[in-house]
């Protein structure tokens, strides 16, 4: 498994596996770390912190060996509010740390709590030694520059849409040129891409699937990807990504499906309110 760079200094597995609505995230994630895993992707929105915690312990394997990510959520942005949601995070995932906790969204609407003094208390936990590296998601170069900035301190991650209809390639080259890691969230989109004719020749040729096509495409753009599924059989395939590649001529084709903003299913970020 590629491992990708960090500016705190540590590195985070090129593929995760995310645990948003998934039906049984404990048993989920059991499955996903025999299938292989160790990168897991949680949120406090998701609900499932605990689920994601009691899975890691039912595999029984060393806490060390895994990158575990969670998020805060959108009404916790208060410094004191975002501390003690953080440590109701660790308690709910039975851990002393995380390897990386992000703003969720950016929130520049709000006029409670500006992400600029979100950021400031990540930076905090950062110090704190409780999250191990932290990062933001969903955030416009905009917010990125804001919060830099303000701080000196660039995100380790930036975790934003991406995918084949939506590529986010201004976003992502301003990451790029920062040094932020860019984690694709919903990178497989909506499954509909998976029967674009030109994703499908590409599939046929290379006696893969489709998702398959378009999650080595998301790896040999340098992105981290969390994928989610409650198929064992799927999560494999997700993994056998790193057994070929795609030619140029095969990366040049999928990237020609960008639809730039029509191709967006998710919120845009700029005016995201939670």
């Amino acid at each position: 498994m590629t491992r990708l760079s960090l500016h705190s200094g540590s590195s985070i597995p090129q593929i995760g596996f995310g645990t948003y609505a998934t039906h049984d995230p404990a048993d989920a994630v059991v499955r996903a770390i025999e299938a292989g895993y160790r990168h897991l992707d949680t949120a406090q929105m998701y609900g499932n912190e605990a689920e994601v915690g009691g899975g890691v312990r039912r595999s029984g394997i060393e806490r060390s060996e895994l990158f575990v990510t969670t998020k805060l959520n959108n009404g916790n942005h208060d410094p004191k509010t975002a501390v003690e949601s953080f440590s109701t995070s660790l308690e709910a995932l039975g851990m002393e740390y995380v390897d990386l906790f992000l703003i969720h969204w950016p929130l520049p609407q709000s006029t409670e709590t500006h992400y600029v003094t979100t950021w400031k208390t990540l930076i905090d936990l950062y110090e704190s030694g409780r999250a191990r590296a932290i990062g933001v998601s969903n955030f416009e170069p905009e917010h990125l520059e804001r919060i830099i900035d303000a701080t000196g301190v660039v995100p380790d991650v930036n975790q934003i849409e991406v995918h084949p209809y939506f590529s986010n390639d201004h976003v992502r080259q301003y990451c790029r040129e920062l040094g932020i890691v860019v984690e694709a969230w919903s990178p497989l989109g909506r499954g509909d891409e998976f029967t674009d004719p030109a994703l499908v020749q590409i599939a046929e040729g290379l006696g893969v699937s489709s998702a398959q096509v378009i999650l080595r495409w998301h790896i040999q753009r340098g992105d981290v990807v969390i994928p989610k599924s409650d198929s064992v059989e799927r999560m494999q395939q997700n993994l056998g990504v790193l057994g070929f590649e795609l030619s140029p001529a095969q990366m040049t084709a999928v990237s020609a499906l960008d639809k730039g903003e029509e191709g967006r299913r998710g919120a845009h970020p700029k005016t995201f309110t939670g």
